[in-house]
């Protein structure tokens, strides 16, 4: 049985792993990437999960358990925060919205329990109240979402702010030289659907989640279902860019966060690899990354940019040469196949004070 759950069914194609519940096409893929980015068209978000934090307490509460500085969050503001292990590593990635009397918590794919159980874990004495919002459907799209829908105006809207470095972040990169904007607007379902059954939303407004994440990818822009392991230090992903406060206080994990910041670097680090076109094969997710004979890392997220062409992002060893080709390898059938990758970094080294030099990898 489908796991398929879109507004609009004609011609709709399902994505798959965490992304299953969306449709990743409806049949013209680079035309609507084209309608996405020239704000003609939305994209169905359902595999999207949405908590609502609620209660006087809840911007300085969420302050201390999480790595951000929600404090002065207003109605209507957008943020970015995660829970670290006390190791350092990413449990939890949300976007996060301000509303007049409370905080909507945007998650990826299967995320919302394991956030939920540790927000009710550190809730203690403090006046909150947490809420499912199954009755929101979230739209995303390159521009503003509001007056998009005639009739039907999200409840909350989110907009990405990346690559700018929010207060208290630290950026790993100069970000990319030209960035897509990035809305997402959280919809009562019910308005949506009266829409569609209204003749208000059309197919020729929908574009599937392959054209957002194509942009996404030309962005550098992580995402927490793709693009994260039970390994990921949010240095690997340049997130102290959007999501670490690092001048807030004691959060767990900080002490990895800082160390790392200060005196070391990443182990891994993200790149967007630009696929060789020419054997007409798309990388798969999970193929391995060489360089030379050695395997530094793994393709997370693969896509097909209309003008790009085939691309995807990859974490990689940290000795990786920034300058050197790599390649990915896979299995098509009985078939191992070879198709070359260039690197286009995202995640580089900071410079420290005078410390030991770290030896580069070689192709043998």
């Amino acid at each position: 049985m489908s796991a398929l759950n879109t507004l609009i069914t004609r011609g709709a194609v399902p994505g798959d792993g965490p992304d299953a519940a969306a449709a990743w096409h409806y049949g013209e893929l680079l035309r609507e990437q084209r309608r996405l980015e020239d704000g003609r068209a939305v994209v169905d978000l359902p595999h999207l999960e949405i908590i609502e934090v609620s209660g006087p307490d809840r911007l300085t509460w969420l302050t201390t358990i999480t790595s951000q500085d929600l404090s002065a969050l207003a109605d209507g503001d957008s943020a970015e925060l995660t829970v670290l292990s006390p190791q350092g590593r990413v449990e939890h990635w949300a976007q996060v919205i301000g509303t007049p009397d409370s905080v909507l918590m945007i998650l990826d794919t299967g995320a919302r329990a394991g956030l939920r159980g540790y927000l009710e874990l550190m809730t203690f004495a403090n006046r909150i109240e947490l809420t499912d919002r199954d009755d929101l459907r979230a739209l995303g799209a390159t521009c503003s979402l509001r007056g998009f829908i005639d009739g039907a105006e999200p409840v909350a809207e989110f907009e990405e702010s990346w690559p700018e470095v929010a207060p208290g972040g630290v950026a790993y990169s100069t970000g990319p030289d030209l960035v897509e904007p990035w809305f997402i607007g959280l919809f009562e379902e019910s308005a949506l659907r009266t829409a569609v059954a209204e003749g208000r939303l059309k197919a020729e407004q929908m574009a599937g989640l392959a054209a957002a994440e194509a942009i996404r990818v030309l962005n550098h822009r992580p995402r927490f279902a793709r693009d994260v392991d039970d390994r990921s230090i949010p240095h690997e992903l340049d997130l102290l860019r959007t999501a670490v406060h690092t001048a807030k206080g004691c959060y767990r994990g900080q002490e990895t966060v800082a160390k790392v910041l200060n005196l070391g670097q990443p182990p891994r680090r993200l790149v967007l690899l630009h696929f060789d076109g020419s054997q007409d094969l798309l990388v798969p997710v999970g193929a391995e990354v060489k360089f030379g004979k050695k395997s530094v890392g793994t393709v997370t997220t693969s896509v097909v940019h209309a003008d790009a062409g085939p691309v995807g992002l990859a974490l990689v060893r940290r000795a990786v040469p920034l300058d050197q080709p790599l390649t990915v390898q896979f299995t098509v059938g009985e078939d191992e196949v070879a198709v070359d990758a260039a690197q286009e970094p995202i995640v580089r080294e900071r410079e420290h004070a005078a410390r030991p030099t770290t030896s580069s990898l070689t192709r043998r």
